[in-house]
């Protein structure tokens, strides 16, 4: 007959936690693979916002024109978040560990070939190139944290892990604005070769395989359908600001994705071995959460996208500089997001993702008050106060992503999360870029009436405040009468339009995160369901028995019992 496990422990006897019953070998060196995984986003990170301060150098080394230098920076996005579904998909399949290796072998060699580009079309086939190492690295890292840690400590890894991708966006510029001034600008590519090497190695010893249990069949016709779909839908987005959204050639796009999108959530239901489950977002917490993530990188990265050319073309700032500027958006991050857990563990999900974007709309509009002679004293703060928000928002809407699928399927889930922040943020940057454009372009344009310069400086000083400085410098060292005088006064315009137009963005953008606020206040449960912590904790549990040393009495007749809570180990 078997004994109860209350018969064995007393009611006043604390039971002991998963974390403290699961010793397996992942378990107890779960911080030091969590070091890994974190230097692995940051090589991601880094890579998106290191590269804008390289560009005007790349733009007089390479001769890129403004078409090349848009695709050198949105190759890499489009092939990166194209992927994301169907690389973590395969990881789920095929071990998680390997996805991640493999991923830094494809990335670090993309890394060494963009440092190494004669032109700028070569550069733009590399970065591409890279954007398949980041589908692979981005989800692996998420889905092996939430596959090593358990639940009670899932957010507080999450919440780590989100605050370095905070110290990434701020490095990037940082450490952009260094290597540029003081190297060549293939150096910030080869910058990427030590973290890759470190991931590599570190990663072969302590990072343990998982996959999911079922081992699926694969789904070529999901992934074909995921990655055209996604890739026709980011070529509208990243093109409708310049060729403009009713251009046929966006409407097409944007038609085609939400054709290719929409025949791939019809074929996942009715396939009986999908790649993405499209039933997970009738649960109320996964897709609120997905949907808070895209809102508030909607507005996050396209703010901070205008930022800079605000801090290096209005203030004057220099790259370096800039970034130096910059890092109090990490700082902020690197504090809220890895206590958003225990903020999350006093009121709840609900309340504190609904601060969190509450934050990030009051730093937008109290933005809209910088001028073109603030000193950097009134941006800080306002700085501060966003990416503050966005660390209260970015961990625990991410943990509710996670917490809301099967251990099994994390990978897909983690693909599902990336997808969105990156959908979410090439949304912001084109529709708060076409709002700065819309509001820019006509400022310049009434300049131009009346003064005797050619056509093609007034359509060059529309197309950006950059190319206005530029026009205005070959104003000085033309032989116009009152050459100077002119110059000055196009600067001064330029200068006066960029920020009208930026703060109609920043408006735009807090428009969104409103919505984020409205929505996570409607249908983000303030904790999970009770259903889905006993589905992962069983699963975690199965993961880790092979070298686990259970403490006698937690498995009871194949149930796991925590608290008055018995569930089935097979899920």
């Amino acid at each position: 007959m078997t004994t109860s496990a209350t018969e064995r422990r007393p009611d006043t006897e604390r039971r002991p936690t998963l974390s403290e019953r699961v010793q397996s070998r992942a378990f107890e060196r779960r911080w030091w693979i969590l070091t890994v995984l974190c230097v692995s986003l940051l090589v991601i990170v880094l890579d998106n916002s290191i590269l804008n301060v390289a560009i005007p150098t790349i733009v007089r080394d390479l001769g890129a024109s403004e078409g090349q230098i848009q695709w050198i920076v949105d190759a890499y996005t489009l092939v990166f978040a194209g992927l994301l579904l169907t690389m973590g998909s395969l990881g789920d399949r095929f071990g998680r560990r390997g996805a991640l290796q493999a991923g830094f072998v494809i990335f670090g060699i993309g890394s060494l070939a963009s440092a190494l580009a004669g032109s700028a079309n070569q550069l733009i086939a590399t970065r591409a190139f890279m954007g398949i190492g980041g589908a692979l690295i981005m989800p692996a890292t998420l889905s092996i944290i939430t596959n090593v840690f358990p639940r009670e400590e899932r957010g507080r890894a999450i919440g780590v892990w989100a605050g370095f991708a905070g110290v990434g966006g701020a490095l990037g510029p940082l450490t952009g604005g260094f290597l540029v001034e003081h190297f060549y600008w293939g150096s910030v590519f080869l910058v990427n070769l030590p973290i890759v090497a470190f991931g590599l190695l570190a990663g072969m010893f302590l990072i343990p395989t998982s996959r999911d249990p079922s081992a699926p069949r694969l789904d070529p016709p999901g992934a074909v359908l995921s990655i055209t779909g996604l890739c026709a839908l980011l070529y509208g987005i990243i093109e409708a600001p310049i060729k403009g959204w009713s251009s046929p050639l966006i409407v097409s796009g944007f038609a085609a994705g939400a054709v290719l999108l929409g025949a791939f959530v019809w074929w996942e239901r009715t396939t009986d071995h999908p790649m993405l489950d499209v039933r997970f977002f009738k649960n109320p917490r996964f897709t609120a959460a997905s949907g808070s993530i895209a809102l508030v990188f909607f507005a996050l990265f396209g703010s901070i996208f205008l930022l800079t050319q605000y801090l290096q073309f209005t203030l004057g700032y220099a790259p370096l500089s800039t970034g130096i500027r910059l890092l109090p958006f990490a700082l902020a991050m690197m504090i809220t997001a890895p206590l958003s857990a225990r903020i999350v563990e006093r009121i709840g999900t609900k309340a504190t993702v609904a601060t969190g974007l509450g934050l990030v709309t009051s730093g937008l509009l109290l933005s809209t008050a910088l001028s073109t002679s603030s000193p950097y004293g009134d941006i800080v703060w306002r700085l501060m106060l966003m990416s503050g928000g966005m660390g209260m928002v970015m961990a625990p809407a991410t943990e509710s992503v996670m917490g809301s699928l099967p251990l099994a399927k994390a990978g897909v889930g983690s693909a599902v999360n990336d997808t969105t922040r990156q959908v979410g943020g090439a949304l912001g940057v084109a529709i708060l870029g076409s709002v700065l454009s819309s509001r820019y372009g006509p400022k310049i344009a009434a300049w131009f009436t009346g003064k005797p310069l050619p056509a093609s400086a007034k359509h060059v000083a529309r197309q950006g405040i950059g190319n206005a400085f530029a026009v205005a410098q070959q104003i000085r060292r033309s032989a116009a009468p009152n050459a100077n005088a002119l110059a000055n006064s196009l600067v001064h315009t330029a200068n006066q339009a960029f920020v009208t137009a930026f703060h109609s963005a920043l408006l735009v953008g807090a428009a969104a995160t409103i919505t984020g606020f409205v929505v996570v206040l409607k249908w983000l449960p303030a904790r999970a369901r009770p259903v889905d912590e006993a589905l992962q904790q069983a699963e975690y549990v199965e993961e880790h028995l092979h070298d686990a040393d259970l403490v006698e009495g937690d498995l009871v007749e194949g149930n796991l019992v925590e608290g008055n809570l018995a569930a089935p180990l097979d899920g």
